[in-house]
């Protein structure tokens, strides 16, 4: 087999100096017969839970159309007049909505945290399943996102869920009449949202990935063959992208990739049996209280901490647990953009990931240390990668400590206050 990653019109050197996920996958080599899907004719219109919506449509029903399938997966449409609301459900119904706010107006994920208390605020009947129809709506009003960051959200979830219902046998209905639902947001056509699903529900019907499900996450198996294969910049690439915490939908936002095309990538390595895909659960949602429990929170310290890292489950843990120390918190997604970030709120701490898409973090804490505003910040590397390399390196571009991912809160809240006792970096 040819090597892992190959170099396309640039040389070896330069093609194994940290790839961003995106690049780092889009060089995964295989040969042609694998990246051409052999589809299977099975038109998405003539599943009976498919055709189902045209007969809402041709009533105008309003109300909701509740969706169950063999395993006890429920699914729920909103409908108005024939036309689709919103629709959620599923395995990842969280997930998807992290997902679509990442690719459509990821500033909304900055805070998640407050999410709960915006919608402990409402007092409705309306929606009051639909806890992401409701955000929309405040942040719509608020003039916080567009119209057409909403619409595009929508779309994307309804036709995530029409594909997952397509894949599910025996699909039992239960339709909720009520003509007291008002449209606030713009309604999508049944007809359009199957068309915008239709091409992926085709693409998927190849034999070789017709019996997985884009809600599996790929985990490596054999990290032996995949290291001795690439770079160590690139297996510490791969091994973050593939660690089992993202689902192949996860992935596809966050590579900028069709989620198909980065499916029929990572396939010959499963095939090799050298990647799984697994099951994974879902995110926990905002509402409920049981699920997001509000710790007793310390008096503020009024000391801004900032996390770097594009991992959405790493900032959400850290804002959790630095907000109730009593500390205040500044997550950021998106490492090229994180020096203005900081330049703009000069925090006093600042946790950094090592390995990030399109950038890394040594190279983000040797720009931090030359400005003046951030000579003395104290800046700690998170890795999960803890060797003596990267410690060194680590020490080279200016870091003042290092913290091995996955991180207990006594390791982070103890690194906190060694340094903002010393009061200066330790080189």
């Amino acid at each position: 087999m040819d090597n892992f990653f190959t170099s396309r019109g640039n040389d070896v050197a330069s093609a194994t100096k940290l790839l961003p996920v995106a690049q780092a996958l889009t060089e995964i080599t295989m040969s042609p017969e694998q990246t051409t899907p052999l589809i299977s004719m099975n038109p998405l219109t003539k599943l009976k839970p498919i055709r189902f919506f045209k007969t809402l449509k041709g009533l105008q029903f309003s109300g909701q159309l509740v969706l169950t399938g063999s395993q006890g997966e429920e699914w729920l449409f909103y409908l108005y007049r024939g036309s689709i609301m919103y629709a959620t459900g599923g395995t990842h119904a969280v997930r998807r909505w992290h997902r679509n706010l990442a690719a459509n107006c990821p500033q909304m994920l900055a805070n998640t945290l407050a999410w709960r208390d915006i919608l402990a605020g409402i007092n409705t009947t309306d929606f009051t399943n639909c806890w992401e129809y409701q955000l929309l709506c405040l942040w719509i009003a608020g003039q916080e996102i567009t119209q057409v960051q909403a619409t595009k959200i929508i779309r994307s979830s309804i036709a995530e869920v029409l594909f997952d219902i397509a894949k599910v046998s025996n699909v039992t209905h239960q339709i909720k009449p009520d003509n007291s639902l008002s449209s606030q947001l713009p309604l999508i056509d049944v007809d359009e949202a199957i068309a915008q699903v239709e091409r992926l529900w085709q693409a998927w019907q190849e034999p070789r990935i017709v019996t997985y499900s884009p809600n599996q996450a790929p985990v490596i198996k054999q990290a032996k063959q995949l290291q001795q294969r690439s770079s160590t910049d690139i297996y510490q690439t791969i091994t973050k992208l593939l660690d089992g915490q993202h689902s192949l939908r996860d992935l596809a936002v966050q590579t900028k990739r069709d989620v198909v095309a980065l499916t029929h990538l990572i396939l010959p390595y499963i095939q090799l049996g050298w990647v799984e895909l697994i099951n994974i659960p879902d995110l926990p949602t905002p509402v409920g209280g049981e699920k997001f429990p509000t710790p007793p929170k310390k008096e503020s310290t009024g000391v801004l901490v900032a996390c770097i890292d594009d991992s959405f489950q790493v900032r959400q843990t850290m804002e959790k647990l630095l907000t109730t120390a009593g500390y205040r918190f500044l997550g950021v997604e998106d490492g090229v953009r994180s020096l203005g970030i900081l330049l703009t709120r000069k925090p006093d701490f600042i946790f950094l990931d090592l390995v990030m898409p399109n950038t890394n973090g040594y190279e983000i804490c040797a720009q931090l240390r030359k400005l003046s505003s951030f000579r003395d910040t104290p800046i700690v590397i998170l890795t999960g990668n803890d060797g003596f390399s990267n410690r060194l390196r680590s020490n080279f571009a200016g870091a003042s400590d290092f913290v091995s991912k996955p991180f207990d809160a006594e390791t982070v809240l103890d690194v906190i206050d060694k340094h903002l006792k010393q009061g200066a970096v330790s080189h």
